[in-house]
């Protein structure tokens, strides 16, 4: 009984595959990743005395929690799920089955991936890594003080206008996305080392009147290529082994004001973001890095009994 449900099952799904073929004209490499699914989801019917075609929405659940607690990656389990809609769908196309099983079964979210950010320890080594008493040294401490201090991106960063500084307010005038402008305070120390810049290697620099207050070979602003190479040289030079990139340093700006209490508002307006929900990432952040500071240092966060 179970072999001729395995045979009927085959054949629903090599007509389900080709229909895929004539229909959407999926490639052979496409066509077979979906085989491999459906003929897992199959071996999964068969522990339950099934054929894939026979399984209803529990068993489907079921088999989706067997799928998570294998520990497969999201993607992999949406492409699954995926495969499985369109293999139920084809059924009752074909008048095999009356109902789809997997109509209330949504593909799991993949997440919005963490930004990848530092810690205050490593941003403090990768600050004090340009030697500051050579001119090329003292512009990139700058440019890392001034980026950890406001969290700009790094277009804004290097198209920095004189006119649009503000040292003796603390603030710098930026204009964002969608040509917004916003007010973002200096904070001290950037403040100090951009007035020490300004008065002893801007004048040093191509076009020293010039209006671009980071200037590249030409006098024009330095381009965003050159500061991602300078950020990396420095970050090898702390010790930092792991990539990172200006946006590295947007998102410890960020990350770090929530750590310490920052309004998640607040952080919005600073970053320039239009939507709260794009903020909302950092709070996610936080919560990762105070879990990972518990499991560090509490004293039974691994779970170890110890007797008195």
């Amino acid at each position: 009984m179970l072999v001729s449900s395995i045979m009927a099952n085959r054949s629903t799904l090599d007509d389900y595959l080709d229909a895929l073929y004539l229909e959407r004209g999926l490639s052979e490499k496409t066509l077979s990743a979906y085989r491999t699914d459906l003929v897992g989801a199959e071996r999964f019917a068969h522990q339950l005395t099934r054929s894939l075609p026979e399984l209803n929405e529990a068993d489907l659940n079921q088999y989706i929690g067997s799928l998570f607690s294998s520990g497969i990656s999201t993607t992999s389990i949406q492409r699954k799920l995926s495969a499985l809609h369109g293999y139920y769908k084809y059924l009752v196309r074909i008048r095999q089955r009356a109902d789809d099983p997997m109509a209330r079964i949504t593909r799991p979210s993949k997440g919005r991936p963490l930004p990848k950010t530092l810690s205050e320890g490593e941003v403090n080594a990768l600050l004090d890594a340009p030697d500051t008493e050579t001119l090329i040294g003292l512009r990139d401490r700058t440019l890392l003080e001034v980026l950890y201090a406001t969290g700009l991106r790094v277009s804004e960063l290097v198209e920095l206008k004189r006119q649009n500084l503000g040292l003796e307010q603390g603030v710098i005038r930026v204009m964002g996305k969608g040509q917004k402008e916003r007010l973002v305070p200096l904070g001290e120390s950037a403040r100090e080392w951009l007035a020490r810049y300004l008065l002893e290697a801007r004048p040093e620099l191509p076009d020293p009147r010039g209006v671009a207050v980071f200037p590249g070979r030409t006098g024009e602003p330095m381009t965003r290529q050159t500061f991602w190479h300078r950020i990396k040289h420095w970050a090898h030079v702390a010790g930092i082994d792991r990539a990172i990139s200006p946006h590295t340093l947007r998102h410890a700006f960020a990350t770090h004001l929530v750590n310490h209490g920052a309004d998640l508002r607040v952080v919005q307006l600073l970053l320039g973001h239009t939507d709260l929900s794009t903020t909302q990432i950092y709070t996610h952040v936080a919560r990762e890095r105070l879990k990972q500071l518990h499991s560090v240092h509490h004293p039974r966060a691994s779970g170890t009994l110890t007797s008195q």
